[in-house]
């Protein structure tokens, strides 16, 4: 039962998950053998205060 866990920003929609889940799925089924259906992908929606990067906080970083 191999986990996957996902940190990232809020702000990711349904669709893109979902679509990460199917990647991530299809690339551990052809690279390690393991069925979709034994993996586990957990997202960690993490806000930009909660979130220290570069000596600061993301919330805090000038846009790219």
């Amino acid at each position: 039962m191999p986990v996957v866990q996902v940190y990232m920003y809020k702000g990711k929609t349904k669709e893109q998950k979902k679509e990460l889940v199917r990647r991530i799925s299809k690339d551990f089924q052809e690279v390690a053998n393991i069925a979709p259906e034994a993996l586990h992908i957990l997202f960690h929606d993490v806000d930009k205060d909660d979130w220290g990067t570069k000596g600061t906080l993301a919330s805090e970083m000038p846009p790219k």
